[in-house]
């Protein structure tokens, strides 16, 4: 799936995510890929994921500047290539 501002993404339950000072990681323990999320508005934006309808209700909702969205389509395409996310009632 390609992520878009209108997909309703989730974070994948198999994932755990711990605050870091520079952000937080985040650990799938389904296939054991840790991954640095260097920002914390991406973190604030994954936990808000299952929250709103789509990525942009989520985005929106966090404050995330809407000159800053592109940027969060493209790290949120890398985190589900990851396993991180994935599409909202995806099976595990």
């Amino acid at each position: 799936m390609s992520v878009t501002l209108g997909a309703a993404l989730e974070l994948h339950p198999q994932v755990a995510v711990r605050p870091e000072p520079f952000g937080a990681l985040a650990y799938h323990y389904g296939n054991r890929r840790l991954v640095f999320l260097k920002h914390p508005d991406v973190v604030r934006v994954l936990g808000a994921l299952g929250q709103h309808e789509t990525l942009a209700s989520a985005l929106a909702a966090c404050g995330v500047d809407e000159r800053r969205w592109p940027s969060f389509v493209r790290a949120l395409a890398s985190l589900e290539s990851s396993e991180i996310v994935q599409v909202r009632g995806t099976a595990a």
